[in-house]
């Protein structure tokens, strides 16, 4: 258990202003309905205890409307639509605004900093974006309620993914399946995920003596959501094109990666998995009915924990921190069914 120091809350501007909470917050939202006395009395007292706009998590405790961010690098791929799944599913019970902030996928660090230098929520999800120094001050200097899907940090609650067990989770079925020349198609742009994936697929070829082929480690030439697309996933494929060699089996760095790797060979007169296996990560609708193996790493089930526990801290406004790690899972389809 964790506590943090305590900071100006909204109970105290109302009383050294004179006024109900509930003016105070009417002030913040820029009410019409608050005489320019009350407005300077209260500002007044703003100023006075050097008090945050964007507020504590004690203003949640309240019952008016309050804004919930979630900060994201992307709301159009399917990873991130499914963890928005399981926020907004779970959301429903409560009285919160959303606003969906997209950082951008090439420097989300940069963009969740330039979101809370704007001060503008009461409440934050972030899905896999890592909290540096700069943010953890500013979240410090606002005492708002966070939970952190998909990344981790010692001082908030978070439920990260464990990309790494996934990773050799991949690599050690493809290799049980009597795959023994494997490849890898990675993002053009290296991510945390990524990294660990790979790491993790690495792992499983040592442990199992595997010899590892770096030629057959390639990437497309797509930069769209750091590399994590169909577009990537198809270019890659024609690497092995170049190269004139192609590996038993590829670990795609995500389904729609394996999406487009899937669209290219077959333009090659190539099929899976009968001239070679292959292998996604996510378990995304789609891969069910491409009957494509895969990665479950719980994405739906992991918005709803996520939620859950920022839900928690609002009404309970405990200093409890709770740190968790998701393991995925594998799910074995035809894709690599060695003939």
């Amino acid at each position: 258990m964790k506590s943090r120091n305590k900071k100006i809350t909204i109970y105290e501007v109302a009383s050294r202003a004179g006024v109900a909470i509930s003016t105070v917050s009417r002030v913040l939202n820029n009410s019409p309905n608050v005489s320019q006395r009350t407005k300077d009395l209260v500002n007044e007292a703003i100023l006075e205890l050097n008090f945050r706009p964007q507020v504590s998590a004690r203003k949640l405790a309240s019952r008016e409307p309050q804004m919930l961010a979630i900060a994201v690098p992307s709301f159009t791929t399917p990873y991130y639509t499914e963890v928005l799944k399981g926020v907004k599913d779970e959301i429903q019970e409560m009285d919160l605004d959303i606003v969906i902030y997209n950082t951008g996928s090439k420097n989300p660090t940069e963009g969740i900093e330039n979101f809370f230098n704007r001060g503008t929520a009461d409440a934050v999800i972030t899905i896999s974006i890592d909290i540096t120094e700069t943010v953890h001050q500013q979240l410090l200097s606002s005492e708002i309620p966070i939970v952190l899907i998909g990344s981790s940090h010692p001082e908030y609650n978070y439920f990260d993914l464990n990309n790494r067990k996934g990773g050799f989770l991949a690599g050690e079925h493809l290799i049980k399946m009597g795959y023994h020349r494997l490849g890898m198609i990675k993002p053009n742009i290296r991510t945390k995920p990524s990294f660990e994936r790979e790491q993790g697929f690495l792992e499983a070829l040592h442990e199992f003596r595997i010899p590892v082929e770096q030629k057959f480690f390639v990437t497309g030439e797509s930069q769209k959501h750091a590399g994590f697309t169909e577009e990537a996933g198809y270019e890659a494929i024609f690497e092995y094109d170049k190269m004139d060699d192609f590996p038993e089996a590829i670990f795609c760095s995500n389904d729609t990666q394996a999406i487009g790797a899937y669209h290219a060979l077959s333009k090659l007169g190539m099929k899976v998995p009968d001239d070679i296996g292959l292998i996604g990560y996510d378990n995304i609708k789609f891969t069910k009915y491409l009957d494509l193996s895969t990665i479950d790493q719980k994405m739906y089930i992991v918005g709803v924990t996520g939620m859950k526990r920022l839900a928690e801290m609002i009404r309970t406004d405990t200093d409890t921190i709770v740190q968790d790690r998701i393991d995925p899972v594998l799910v074995a389809r035809n894709s690599t069914r060695k003939k």
